[in-house]
């Protein structure tokens, strides 16, 4: 089922760094993008997650950077987020 292993960095204020593992966490657990796509996610560390084939690393950098917009974790500007398959 978690067949991909991703590598996810956010930018935000021009600073790159491994996502958080609580943010990865609160977004697997609890999205609102009410899309099938994100239900197999499993966290793992900062920076890493693993998901099933359903999951493309861009469509997961699409939804998750919104997320995190949404939720000001972006400091009032929208946050980037970058996934790269491992």
């Amino acid at each position: 089922m978690y067949a991909q292993k991703f590598q996810v960095e956010v930018l935000i204020c021009g600073e790159r760094r491994p996502c958080p593992l609580e943010w990865l966490d609160q977004f697997s657990m609890r999205n609102f993008t009410n899309s099938a796509d994100f239900d197999d996610t499993l966290p793992l560390a900062d920076g890493r997650l693993e998901a099933s084939f359903r999951l493309t690393p861009k469509r997961f950098a699409e939804g998750f950077a919104a997320w995190l917009t949404q939720r000001g974790k972006g400091e009032g500007q929208p946050v980037q987020v970058e996934v790269k398959l491992l």
